[in-house]
């Protein structure tokens, strides 16, 4: 079981987890969404697309653009289109 931990709290928690370049993504139901509040940053990545970033939200305190995800992946990175990975500080075990 793969989990995401910030703040304390348990964000993400799966043993479906996919992992493209040492990052697991979370499929989009085990994540708990009312710690995600969206964000208006995107980054591209040459072959999987465009991404999208949630600030990750715990306790009242927020790490910014601590999680992203491709909503419209390309083909080649279709597997992951629309799950969640994290960074910065997020605790993934």
């Amino acid at each position: 079981m793969t989990r995401a931990i910030w703040n304390g709290a348990v964000i993400a928690e799966s043993d479906r987890c996919i992992v493209v370049e040492n990052n697991p993504y979370f499929p989009p139901d085990a994540v708990k969404r009312e710690f995600l509040r969206d964000s208006a940053t995107h980054s591209m990545c040459p072959w999987k697309g465009t991404a999208s970033y949630y600030d990750v939200v715990v306790a009242g305190k927020t790490n910014r653009d601590a999680a992203w995800y491709y909503p419209e992946a390309k083909p080649a990175a279709g597997n992951i289109k629309g799950y969640i990975a994290f960074w910065k500080g997020v605790l993934v075990e």
